[in-house]
């Protein structure tokens, strides 16, 4: 077994295995008593297993927001999907996550070293 140094690299390492590359959903989350607040999204094509969380977590920080986690989602099964598709399915799961915030349970939810959070009911 592989050791990795955060949950992201094992996640990224897993998804990379599946595929040849695939359309990552991020969604930048603010957590503050007992709020989880979504804070700003974007879409990114990951073609190898380069990237890590330092990188990764550098370029969230360019977003401009002071976060506390992030959701990270495939766009789909198939791998790479256009950027007009991944914006499509960006923006639904945006305002799918605004309706219920559970969904964040069904991507990976990181906190800001990479590893893996628990979103518990309120």
């Amino acid at each position: 077994m592989t050791d990795y140094a955060t949950d992201f690299d094992e996640w990224l390492a897993k998804s990379m295995a599946e595929s040849d590359g695939f359309t990552m959903l991020v969604v930048l989350i603010g957590l503050s008593d007992r709020r989880v607040s979504l804070l700003r999204s974007a879409h990114l094509h990951v073609i190898g297993d380069e990237l890590t969380w330092p990188v990764l977590a550098q370029h969230l920080d360019g977003a401009g927001v002071s976060w506390d986690a992030v959701a990270l989602f495939r766009a789909g099964r198939e791998g790479i999907v256009a950027d007009d598709v991944a914006k499509t399915r960006l923006d639904a799961l945006v305002k799918a996550m605004h309706a219920d915030r559970t969904l964040i349970r069904d991507g990976e939810f990181l906190n800001r070293d990479g590893l893996r959070l628990r979103l518990d009911d309120a």
